[in-house]
């Protein structure tokens, strides 16, 4: 079950392969500074995850006006997570929970999706400032979108 609003968010230090190498996300780097929204979804090069991260690259300057980071979360390596954003011109970062610890802290940890072991859940939550959670969605399948309209709608209300 996802942790709740009101929650402190467990701070992570993820990798992402960048142009210039792998480098170390941490959610800890936006505390003070801006909103985080963190996506977690199952894994690269399927149909419903491209849908989301294009979605959201395309709209990634409307929550840039909301002071808020995208950061999208998955199982996959980051050189898959690499090669899945090149593919499909994904904007955001794209960090690696390779060893699943991330996403079982959010609790959205799936012990088994269709067979492939143990993926991240599609979820979404809002981080503010402080490092506290202010929206907390898993979605009920991941073929389901978390709602986008309510997240826009909390970062409204932090900016």
């Amino acid at each position: 079950m996802a942790i709740a609003v009101g929650t402190k968010a467990p701070d992570f230090t993820l990798k992402s392969k960048t142009a210039s190498g792998i480098v170390d996300v941490k959610l800890s780097d936006n505390l003070g500074k801006k909103n985080t929204v963190l996506l977690f979804f199952p894994l690269a090069f399927t149909g419903v995850c491209t849908q989301e991260m294009c979605d959201i690259t395309a709209g990634l300057a409307q929550y840039a006006s909301l002071n808020a980071d995208v950061i999208g979360i998955s199982v996959d390596s980051p050189f898959a997570q690499e090669a899945w954003a090149q593919k499909e011109q994904i904007g955001l970062t794209l960090a690696s929970d390779l060893n699943k610890t991330t996403a079982r802290a959010y609790g959205v940890l799936l012990d088994d999706l269709v067979g492939l072991g143990s993926v991240s859940a599609r979820a979404a939550f809002v981080v503010d400032k402080a490092g506290v959670i202010q929206y907390s969605e898993q979605t009920p399948t991941p073929k389901d979108l978390p709602n986008f309209e309510a997240i826009k709608a909390v970062l409204a209300k932090l900016a």
